[in-house]
C-alpha cells in the first residue's frame, strides 16, 4: 500500500480506481486546467513560497474558479465526513516507514542512525519492526505498536574493510586486527600446476601410485 493509500484508508476514504479512458480524462482534464492556470498566475503574483501559497488558494484562486467552473450538487444534503480533527490529521499525514531494530537496538533510515533508548516499559525487542514517522516540517519520531520510543541520532559504524584499508595504508602487511596478511611462496603446492613431473600431484590422485614410487626411490642406492 502506498503512503497515500494508507491516509485514505484511516480517513475512511475509498479510492475508486476509473474504469474507462473517458473516466480517466474527466479527472486528468481538471488537473491540467489547474497546472496551467495555477502555474501562471502564481508566476504573475510573484508567489514562490509554500507559506504564500495557501493563502492566495484559500482567499483568490479557489473562489474564482469555483465561481467560474462549479456546478451546482442534484441534492442539497452534504455528505462530506466530519473534519477529524488536528491531533487525527497529524496522525494521518505524515510519511511511515517500517524498520527493523538492529541487536544492539539501532534504527538505520535514509542512511543514519538511531540509537533507541532502552526503557522500563514498553520496550522494543531486538530485531523487532519499528515505524519511522516523518511530518512535512521535519519532525521524526519512532514508534513501536503505536507507542513513542525514546531515541537519539548516533554516527554510523566505521566499516571494517575501511578499517583494513587505512590499516594497509599506515603498515603495509597488516590487517585491521593487526595480524600479518600471510601469502604462499612462489614453490608453495598451491602454486604449482597440473603438469608432468609433480610427483605429488600424481600421489595425491593415485596413492597407491604414489607408494610404489615412493618404494622404489628408497630402494635405490
Amino acid at each position: 500500500m502506498t503512503q497515500f493509500g494508507r491516509m485514505c484508508q484511516r480517513l475512511g476514504i475509498k479510492i475508486v480506481a476509473a474504469s474507462s479512458p473517458q473516466a480517466k480524462g474527466r479527472v486528468e482534464r481538471n488537473h491540467g486546467t489547474h497546472q496551467d492556470r495555477l502555474v501562471k498566475k502564481l508566476r504573475r503574483k510573484k508567489i514562490s513560497r509554500l507559506e504564500d501559497v495557501n493563502p492566495y488558494l484559500a482567499e483568490e484562486y479557489c473562489p474564482e474558479h469555483n465561481a467560474r467552473f462549479a456546478v451546482a450538487a442534484v441534492a442539497p444534503e452534504d455528505y462530506h465526513l466530519p473534519n477529524p480533527g488536528a491531533r487525527r490529521m497529524g496522525e494521518v499525514f505524515r510519511l511511515e516507514t517500517e524498520r527493523v531494530l538492529s541487536n544492539d537496538w539501532v534504527v538505520r533510515h535514509e542512511n543514519r542512525y538511531y540509537q533507541i533508548e532502552r526503557q522500563s516499559q514498553h520496550h522494543a525487542p531486538a530485531k523487532s519492526k519499528v515505524t519511522v514517522c516523518e511530518w512535512a516540517d521535519g519532525k521524526m519520531e519512532i514508534h513501536y505498536r503505536g507507542r513513542k520510543l525514546k531515541w537519539e541520532e548516533i554516527e554510523p559504524c566505521p566499516v571494517a574493510a575501511r578499517l583494513d584499508a587505512e590499516a594497509s595504508i599506515s603498515e603495509p602487511g597488516k590487517s585491521a586486527m593487526g595480524r600479518s596478511k600471510w601469502k604462499p611462496g612462489a614453490d608453495h603446492p598451491w602454486r604449482r600446476g597440473y603438469g608432468k613431473g609433480n610427483e605429488s600431484v600424481a600421489a595425491l590422485a593415485n596413492p597407491a601410485e604414489g607408494r610404489r614410487s615412493l618404494a622404489s626411490t628408497s630402494a635405490s642406492p
